[in-house]
């Protein structure tokens, strides 16, 4: 399984005409070098979901909070310390 984790685009680096456009990214102080060639040239500032080295989809503000809230429930799962009542509010689950 894949999984395409958000990061921030920090700055630019053009490649050889024939090698393509490379941006760096940076998430939680981690900088990475992706290809764009599936979502082309993008503003700085701009936040992506990357997999594997390679932007895969531009993702607006709201979209970025779903995926962290479901990467922070992922993260507390694994930790033993998931609560249903703190993930995932979008879900709007009704409550007993």
């Amino acid at each position: 399984m894949c999984l395409s984790i958000p990061k921030r685009i920090v700055e630019w680096e053009v490649a050889s005409e024939n090698a393509g456009d490379f941006a760096w990214v940076e998430r939680d102080g981690q900088r990475e070098r992706i290809n764009m060639m599936l979502i082309g040239h993008q503003p700085l500032g701009t936040w992506v979901l990357t997999s594997l080295g390679l932007a895969r989809e531009v993702i607006e503000n709201d979209q970025l909070a779903l995926i962290e809230d479901a990467l922070s429930a992922l993260a507390a799962s694994l930790e033993g310390h998931f609560d249903p009542d703190r993930h995932f509010q979008d879900l709007n689950r009704p409550h007993d």
